[in-house]
């Protein structure tokens, strides 16, 4: 996270301000990322709880991996090992289910008013090859499916809150525009930032 948010710092490329989890208490850094309008804020999985930023100032939520919870922590360990003692597969059955409610969580997070649009990207490639993936990104409420940059500058080209996105009538929904990327890079990809 920290590498991410001084690799941002240093390309000059981020329009408004650069803010970072854990550099001062969670609600003052909210206040300041609201109140920036277009600001970046780099900040891990635990930030999601409790966030609500409506309107323009979320636009993207970026996911580098699948958020599968973390086997090592004795609570799912203990939850794994109950439904494999039982016969069953932890993570069809366990991890699976968990990382699905986190990303719909992570939608919730960007959409939280009915004239509310953006991004959600989930930059993990197993999203579109693993047989879990595409049934994570399955389950997610109806969205456009993004594979390359291209139809994502079309996307935010002209977009704002007066003037949102235009949406398939197919994922159109009584709320917001949702929109999913899928951006899967090369394995040696370097992140560019774009002016």
């Amino acid at each position: 996270m920290k590498a991410v948010h001084a690799r941002l710092e240093r390309s000059g490329h981020v329009p408004g301000a650069l803010f970072l989890q854990g550099t001062e208490p969670k609600q003052r850094l909210l206040e300041r990322f609201r109140a920036a309008g277009n600001g970046t804020l780099v900040a891990t999985m635990s930030f999601w709880e409790g966030v609500d930023v409506p309107g323009h100032a979320l636009r993207l939520v970026i996911l580098d991996k699948i958020p599968f919870a973390v086997p090592s922590d004795p609570l799912v360990m203990a939850r794994s090992a109950k439904i494999e003692a039982e016969g069953g597969n932890a993570f069809a059955q366990y991890s699976v289910p968990t990382a699905a409610l986190a990303l719909k969580q992570g939608f919730g997070r960007l959409l939280r008013t009915a004239t509310d649009y953006g991004i959600v990207a989930i930059l993990d490639p197993r999203m579109v090859t693993r047989g879990y993936g595409k049934k994570l990104l399955a389950g997610l409420p109806p969205a456009r499916v993004i594979f390359n940059l291209d139809e994502l500058a079309v996307f935010y080209a002209g977009a704002s809150a007066e003037n949102p996105p235009p949406v398939p009538a197919a994922a159109r929904s009584d709320e917001a525009a949702k929109i999913a990327t899928a951006e899967v890079p090369a394995a040696d990809a370097q992140l560019e930032f774009p002016c």
